[in-house]
């Protein structure tokens, strides 16, 4: 266990926190406003294409494409693997849902502070949704913490955990495309996912991948995955 390792991380999530509650430090508000307002205005009747290609990464099929490209890493990674490959990349992919399906449940239950997404606190927003001819999401009621954030960087930091260079540059890129979007079109504030995505991530997840947590549970789900094809090969080619 790197102990060392978690305390940093952990410090760090803490002063992200930390550097956003504090009353008498605006920078996150200057950020926050700076970041919507340069966006919010490229969207309008002048810019038809530029409404378009928003509104698709905003849209749920852009969603599966995360989704998708997520998959084609870990199994691009795992045909690079020649010591683990397929059976210990299923391994590292069930640990990895498995601890986003518990941290999201903390998430939910432990952070009660909610605020709308910057299109509903700006009057005088340019909504994306009244530009374009299909469905794509522009606003949210509770922006904070960004979900998709959280998820991609739960993705990511199990790449860099477990992948060569390949995997984690690839993965990196990948949560730039999963987030960026949201933020683009003022469905998330920018420090709904640097601030309440990344200290979340920054707070929680070293607890399972700088201890042997993640490493035990992949290997035991690799040995399971094992046996069962060594039954199943069994039950086949009877003697």
């Amino acid at each position: 266990m790197s102990s060392r390792r978690i305390l940093l991380l952990n410090a760090t999530g803490i002063a992200l926190l930390l550097s956003w509650v504090m009353p008498s430090f605006t920078l996150w508000t200057y950020l926050d406003d700076g970041v919507f307002w340069f966006f919010n205005h490229t969207i309008s009747d002048n810019n038809p294409r530029w409404n378009v290609a928003l509104g698709a990464l905003n849209n749920r099929k852009y969603d599966m494409v995360i989704m998708f490209g997520m998959l084609a890493i870990m199994i691009s990674a795992s045909y690079r693997d020649k010591a683990g490959g397929f059976r210990r990349w299923l391994g590292i992919g069930i640990t990895m849902l498995l601890t986003a399906g518990l941290m999201n449940e903390l998430v939910r239950n432990l952070i009660t502070y909610s605020h709308p997404s910057p299109t509903k606190f700006f009057d005088d927003a340019n909504l994306l949704s009244q530009f374009v001819h299909f469905s794509t999401k522009d606003q949210a009621g509770n922006s904070f913490p960004g979900d998709h954030g959280v998820m991609a960087m739960i993705f990511a930091a199990f790449m860099l955990s477990f992948g060569d260079r390949i995997t984690r540059i690839a993965s990196l890129i990948l949560v730039t495309c999963a987030v960026a979007p949201r933020v683009m079109v003022g469905a998330h504030w920018l420090s709904d996912v640097l601030v309440g995505s990344l200290s979340i991530v920054l707070l929680l997840l070293p607890w399972v991948l700088c201890t042997p947590i993640a490493r035990n549970s992949s290997a035991a789900i690799t040995r399971a995955f094992k046996r069962f094809e060594h039954k199943l090969y069994a039950l086949r080619h009877p003697h």
